[in-house]
Protein backbone atom coordinates (compact mmCIF):
# COMPACT_ATOMS: atom_id res chain seq x y z
CA UNK A 1 0.00 0.00 0.00
CA UNK A 2 1.35 3.64 -1.04
CA UNK A 3 2.19 6.01 1.81
CA UNK A 4 -0.49 8.09 0.01
CA UNK A 5 -3.18 5.14 0.35
CA UNK A 6 -2.52 5.18 4.30
CA UNK A 7 -2.85 8.97 4.68
CA UNK A 8 -5.90 9.75 6.16
CA UNK A 9 -7.52 12.52 2.90
CA UNK A 10 -8.04 15.60 3.84
CA UNK A 11 -11.49 16.90 4.94
CA UNK A 12 -11.60 20.09 3.83
CA UNK A 13 -11.01 22.11 0.30
CA UNK A 14 -7.65 24.68 1.36
CA UNK A 15 -8.75 26.80 -1.09
CA UNK A 16 -12.51 26.63 -0.25
CA UNK A 17 -11.92 26.71 3.43
CA UNK A 18 -9.40 30.17 2.49
CA UNK A 19 -11.85 32.00 0.71
CA UNK A 20 -14.73 30.89 3.46
CA UNK A 21 -12.01 32.76 6.12
CA UNK A 22 -11.73 35.96 3.82
CA UNK A 23 -15.29 36.50 3.62
CA UNK A 24 -15.30 36.57 7.23
CA UNK A 25 -12.72 38.88 7.76
CA UNK A 26 -14.16 40.98 4.88
CA UNK A 27 -17.50 40.96 6.57
CA UNK A 28 -16.25 41.65 10.58
CA UNK A 29 -12.44 43.00 9.88
CA UNK A 30 -9.68 41.19 11.61
CA UNK A 31 -10.64 42.14 14.95
CA UNK A 32 -13.85 41.78 15.20
CA UNK A 33 -13.24 38.19 13.82
CA UNK A 34 -12.70 35.64 15.94
CA UNK A 35 -11.31 32.17 16.17
CA UNK A 36 -14.44 31.01 16.65
CA UNK A 37 -16.24 32.44 13.60
CA UNK A 38 -13.50 31.12 11.24
CA UNK A 39 -13.88 27.95 12.49
CA UNK A 40 -17.17 28.12 11.83
CA UNK A 41 -17.07 29.67 8.60
CA UNK A 42 -14.46 27.10 7.55
CA UNK A 43 -16.05 24.10 8.84
CA UNK A 44 -12.95 22.86 10.45
CA UNK A 45 -11.78 23.07 14.05
CA UNK A 46 -9.33 25.28 15.79
CA UNK A 47 -6.57 22.63 15.95
CA UNK A 48 -7.02 22.03 11.88
CA UNK A 49 -7.03 25.52 11.23
CA UNK A 50 -4.28 25.92 12.99
CA UNK A 51 -2.23 23.23 11.02
CA UNK A 52 -3.69 24.22 7.75
CA UNK A 53 -3.34 27.81 7.87
CA UNK A 54 -1.10 29.29 11.03
CA UNK A 55 -2.68 31.33 13.52
CA UNK A 56 -4.92 34.06 12.89
CA UNK A 57 -2.87 36.63 11.70
CA UNK A 58 -1.42 34.33 9.17
CA UNK A 59 -4.91 33.31 7.80
CA UNK A 60 -5.61 37.06 7.78
CA UNK A 61 -2.92 37.24 5.57
CA UNK A 62 -2.92 34.35 3.27
CA UNK A 63 -6.66 35.68 2.49
CA UNK A 64 -5.10 39.24 1.77
CA UNK A 65 -3.14 37.09 -0.86
CA UNK A 66 -5.96 35.47 -2.05
CA UNK A 67 -8.08 38.72 -2.57
CA UNK A 68 -4.31 40.37 -4.36
CA UNK A 69 -4.45 37.65 -6.44
CA UNK A 70 -7.54 39.04 -7.65
CA UNK A 71 -6.93 42.45 -7.78
CA UNK A 72 -3.58 41.46 -9.88
CA UNK A 73 -5.80 39.64 -12.74
CA UNK A 74 -7.84 42.77 -12.79
CA UNK A 75 -4.65 45.12 -12.99
CA UNK A 76 -3.05 42.98 -15.41
CA UNK A 77 -6.23 42.84 -17.92
CA UNK A 78 -6.56 46.95 -17.84
CA UNK A 79 -2.67 46.73 -18.54
CA UNK A 80 -3.07 44.44 -21.69
CA UNK A 81 -6.22 46.14 -22.51
CA UNK A 82 -6.90 46.96 -26.55
CA UNK A 83 -9.88 49.86 -25.99
CA UNK A 84 -8.28 53.43 -25.49
CA UNK A 85 -7.70 54.86 -22.37
CA UNK A 86 -11.42 56.05 -21.33
CA UNK A 87 -12.87 52.53 -21.83
CA UNK A 88 -9.92 50.89 -20.12
CA UNK A 89 -10.53 52.69 -16.73
CA UNK A 90 -14.52 52.64 -17.15
CA UNK A 91 -14.16 48.79 -17.36
CA UNK A 92 -11.82 48.95 -14.12
CA UNK A 93 -14.04 51.05 -12.45
CA UNK A 94 -17.26 49.25 -13.12
CA UNK A 95 -16.03 45.67 -12.35
CA UNK A 96 -14.58 47.30 -8.89
CA UNK A 97 -17.58 48.33 -8.22
CA UNK A 98 -19.80 45.34 -8.77
CA UNK A 99 -17.14 43.07 -6.48
CA UNK A 100 -17.40 46.16 -3.83
CA UNK A 101 -21.36 46.10 -4.21
CA UNK A 102 -21.70 42.02 -4.05
CA UNK A 103 -21.38 41.28 -0.03
CA UNK A 104 -23.75 38.39 1.07
CA UNK A 105 -25.60 41.19 3.84
CA UNK A 106 -24.86 43.96 1.62
CA UNK A 107 -22.55 46.59 -0.06
CA UNK A 108 -18.60 45.66 1.39
CA UNK A 109 -16.50 47.94 -0.19
CA UNK A 110 -12.60 46.41 -1.14
CA UNK A 111 -11.35 43.79 1.46
CA UNK A 112 -7.89 45.43 1.38
CA UNK A 113 -8.81 48.82 1.66
CA UNK A 114 -12.05 47.86 3.88
CA UNK A 115 -9.88 45.60 6.79
CA UNK A 116 -5.98 46.39 6.24
CA UNK A 117 -5.64 49.94 7.00
CA UNK A 118 -7.42 49.79 11.15
CA UNK A 119 -4.50 47.26 11.10
CA UNK A 120 -1.57 48.82 9.54
CA UNK A 121 -1.11 51.77 11.90
CA UNK A 122 -0.07 48.85 14.78
CA UNK A 123 0.67 45.89 13.04
CA UNK A 124 4.08 45.75 10.68
CA UNK A 125 3.39 42.67 8.51
CA UNK A 126 -0.13 44.10 7.40
CA UNK A 127 1.33 47.31 7.06
CA UNK A 128 4.00 46.05 4.35
CA UNK A 129 0.99 43.85 2.57
CA UNK A 130 -0.92 47.37 2.43
CA UNK A 131 1.61 49.29 1.08
CA UNK A 132 2.42 46.70 -1.55
CA UNK A 133 -0.90 46.28 -2.70
CA UNK A 134 -1.38 50.01 -2.92
CA UNK A 135 1.79 50.44 -4.78
CA UNK A 136 1.10 47.54 -7.08
CA UNK A 137 -2.12 48.87 -8.14
CA UNK A 138 -0.51 52.46 -8.23
CA UNK A 139 1.83 50.58 -10.93
CA UNK A 140 -0.71 48.62 -12.85
CA UNK A 141 -2.89 51.58 -13.78
CA UNK A 142 -0.45 53.68 -14.80
CA UNK A 143 0.05 50.67 -17.80
CA UNK A 144 -2.65 52.08 -19.80
CA UNK A 145 -1.85 55.78 -19.15
CA UNK A 146 1.82 55.22 -20.44
CA UNK A 147 0.25 53.52 -23.30
CA UNK A 148 -2.30 56.19 -24.06
CA UNK A 149 0.89 59.00 -23.78
CA UNK A 150 2.66 57.23 -26.08
CA UNK A 151 -0.36 56.83 -28.96
CA UNK A 152 -0.91 60.29 -28.54
CA UNK A 153 -3.94 60.59 -26.68
CA UNK A 154 -2.63 62.43 -23.76
CA UNK A 155 -0.53 65.69 -23.74
CA UNK A 156 3.37 65.32 -24.36
CA UNK A 157 4.51 66.58 -20.49
CA UNK A 158 1.42 64.10 -19.13
CA UNK A 159 2.62 62.53 -15.59
CA UNK A 160 1.19 59.11 -16.24
CA UNK A 161 2.44 58.45 -12.33
CA UNK A 162 0.60 61.10 -11.04
CA UNK A 163 -2.72 60.31 -13.08
CA UNK A 164 -2.49 56.51 -12.29
CA UNK A 165 -1.84 57.58 -8.41
CA UNK A 166 -5.23 59.59 -8.70
CA UNK A 167 -7.19 57.06 -10.44
CA UNK A 168 -6.21 54.33 -8.03
CA UNK A 169 -7.21 57.32 -4.89
CA UNK A 170 -10.42 57.36 -6.82
CA UNK A 171 -10.88 53.63 -6.53
CA UNK A 172 -10.42 53.28 -2.65
CA UNK A 173 -13.04 56.26 -2.18
CA UNK A 174 -15.17 53.86 -4.36
CA UNK A 175 -14.36 50.91 -2.09
CA UNK A 176 -15.18 53.26 1.21
CA UNK A 177 -17.99 54.88 -0.10
CA UNK A 178 -19.66 51.30 -0.94
CA UNK A 179 -18.85 50.02 2.74
CA UNK A 180 -20.61 53.37 4.08
CA UNK A 181 -23.89 52.62 1.97
CA UNK A 182 -23.81 55.17 -1.24
CA UNK A 183 -25.53 53.82 -4.01
CA UNK A 184 -24.66 51.94 -7.07
CA UNK A 185 -25.49 54.76 -9.02
CA UNK A 186 -23.76 57.67 -7.10
CA UNK A 187 -20.54 55.02 -7.41
CA UNK A 188 -21.04 54.61 -11.10
CA UNK A 189 -21.24 58.53 -11.32
CA UNK A 190 -18.47 58.94 -9.90
CA UNK A 191 -16.52 57.00 -11.81
CA UNK A 192 -17.54 58.81 -15.28
CA UNK A 193 -17.02 61.89 -13.45
CA UNK A 194 -13.42 61.12 -12.98
CA UNK A 195 -12.47 59.20 -16.12
CA UNK A 196 -13.60 62.52 -18.17
CA UNK A 197 -11.50 64.14 -15.75
CA UNK A 198 -8.45 62.05 -16.10
CA UNK A 199 -9.03 61.29 -20.22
Amino acid sequence: MSEKARGRPRAYDPEVALWQALETFWANGFSRTSLDALAAATGMNRPSLYAAFGDKKSLYLKSFECFAGQLHAALDNAAHSEAPLEATLRDFYRDAIEIYMSGPDGPRGCFIICTAPAEAAMDADIRAALKAALAEIDKGLEVPFAKAKAEGRLPPDADTAALARLAASVLHSLAVRARAGETKEALHALARQTVQSLC
